[in-house]
């Protein structure tokens, strides 16, 4: 298994927090009934959510049909929730209608002339990066050599054979900073909170590998991927005998590329994955590009350095000066959004908000970021899919702020928007099947929701929360959103994840059709 498959599946845990409460047993407090009726079903919801271990929770739900347009359930359904991942909804539906599915990013390669005929390039080369989160093993079966293979592959077929000056990484297309509006300090050193650039290469993170010494009291074996220095590791642990293991733990101080690592592995122990996310994605990129170019016999006399947007107003530079001696644009927005939504990844999430954005930033203040051009463009496509103002209180594109709210209502008319969509094909496609793949892949199993439900997930400590399309046992299309809230059980078979199962699949064993009388 290579390792961005292993960190989908990590991300498939719907993960967009650090702590979360442990996932529980499959359910057993419920007694099954049969569910031959909308009454029926709408008890089976009442009888749950009465339970006393839900005292505590804030729990919203809507389910409608798709055929009917009847609500068969609903509760606290115009109530404002913390939405988690489910806000992926929101973004991914806001690119596929703004940008549609064959959009493709272009990262442009820049000089100020072309190279001459013993193929020097006299300058600089500017790395000029517009969003493409494609720059990744994950789009080329988990091969970290053929990340940035197209770029390196265009500046061969450009005729360049030497940089003399420096290689430029220029991330200024977006304005504003690295991280999304609300992100929590914790999350920025883990994979699923990595810096976000206009030149992301490798999802801005680095996968490593620990193994046992090959004997106790040595440290522990490190593997880098991609194979770079540009993280510099300071490793503690060591290697123990057998029972002796700690947990592995890691460290990336802030504004820092030092890794410390802590904890112990003993001698028979598997590897131990895990992944980092790198400050400075911009320098990170034209890092791996550089030693890319090295083993293709293309050289760069000159240093290594990034630009930022700031850096950019200071000293603002007429691109249209330059030669763009090559390009590479991303892959279809299509892919990068099955990319994004089915394990959940919040880099991609906040790049497709910004690049909805970067359409409008010409008409911008100087005080407006990229981020908030996004969000304005996202209230604009919920008016236009009816959903009600205020019911969306998004801060940023992924669900990892704790500041952003929804009401299930706004989910639901936003699924049903898109269910008439002329992209509705694309979009559920890029769901996650229950029972399949992304992050329900493990959830559902021999269930009535195995392969009838594609939903969104969406957790953060003490949030658990799924939105989607589920098909009844009656056949019927229904669109569904279930936001819990504050929940913290005691009882460890009901965990939140627990919880939101049970209902859905309870809706999807459903026999009664709404159009029929009860």
């Amino acid at each position: 298994m290579n390792l961005h498959r292993l960190r989908s599946l990590i991300l498939a845990a719907g993960l967009t927090c650090s702590l979360v409460p442990a996932f529980g047993q499959a359910p057993k407090a419920l007694p099954p009934k049969p569910l031959d009726s909308l009454a029926a079903l709408q008890t089976r919801f009442a009888e749950q959510l009465a339970q006393p271990r839900s005292a505590a929770a804030a729990w919203g739900i809507k389910i409608i049909s798709l055929e009917t347009g009847r609500t068969l359930f609903e509760t606290n359904a115009h109530k404002l929730l913390k939405p988690a991942s489910n806000a992926k909804l929101f973004t991914g539906a806001l690119a596929l209608d703004r940008l549609g599915p064959d959009f493709r990013s272009r990262t442009s390669l820049y000089a100020s002339a072309r190279p001459d005929a013993a193929g020097t390039l006299a300058g600089d080369l500017i790395v000029f990066g517009r969003g493409d989160p494609s720059l990744a093993a994950r789009f080329h079966a988990g091969d970290y050599s053929q990340a940035l293979d197209s770029l390196a592959s265009a500046l061969l077929t450009a005729g360049v054979k030497r940089i003399q000056g420096d290689l430029i990484g220029d991330e200024s297309y977006f304005r504003g900073p690295p991280l999304g509006i609300g992100w929590s300090w914790d999350d920025l050193q883990n994979s699923y909170g990595a810096e976000v650039s206009a030149l992301t290469v490798e999802d801005n993170v680095m996968d490593i590998i620990l193994r046992p010494g090959r004997a106790p009291g040595e440290p522990c074996r490190l593997t880098r991927k991609p194979d770079t220095a540009f993280l510099n590791f300071i490793n503690h642990t060591t290697t123990v005998a057998k029972g002796g293991t700690r947990p592995i733990q890691l460290y990336r101080p802030l504004g820092e590329n030092t890794v410390h690592l802590f904890g112990s592995l003993a001698t028979e122990d598997p590897a131990h994955v895990d992944a980092v996310a790198v400050h400075q994605p911009a320098l990170w990129a034209v890092t791996l590009l550089k030693e890319a170019l090295a083993k293709r016999g293309l050289t760069v006399a000159g240093k290594v350095r990034s630009v930022n947007w700031l850096e950019r107003d200071a000293a603002p530079f007429d691109y249209s000066q330059l030669v763009e001696i090559a390009a590479v644009n991303s892959r279809p927005l299509s892919e990068i959004l099955g990319k994004m939504l089915k394990p959940s990844q919040n880099l991609y999430a906040q790049l497709l908000l910004l690049q909805v954005g970067a359409r409008t930033q010409k008409a911008a203040t100087r005080q407006e970021t990229t981020e908030d051009l996004g969000l304005r463009a996202l209230a604009s496509f919920l008016t236009e899919a009816g959903v009600n103002r205020g019911e969306v209180l998004l801060e940023e594109g992924s669900g990892l702020s704790r500041g952003g709210l929804v009401t299930p209502n706004a989910t639901v008319t936003l699924l049903r928007h898109l269910a008439r969509h002329r992209h509705a094909a694309v979009f559920r496609d890029a769901l996650p099947i229950a029972g399949v793949d992304g992050t329900l892949r493990t959830r559902f199993k021999d269930t009535a929701a195995e392969k009838n439900v594609v939903a969104k997930t969406g957790t953060l400590r003490f949030v658990n929360a799924l939105s989607g399309y589920a098909t009844s046992a009656a056949k019927e299309p229904l669109a569904f959103s279930i936001l819990l809230n504050n929940y913290s059980p005691s009882d460890p078979n009901w965990s939140g994840r627990a919880e939101v199962d049970a209902l859905v699949t309870a809706l999807a064993s459903l026999t009664a059709h709404s159009g029929k009388a009860d």
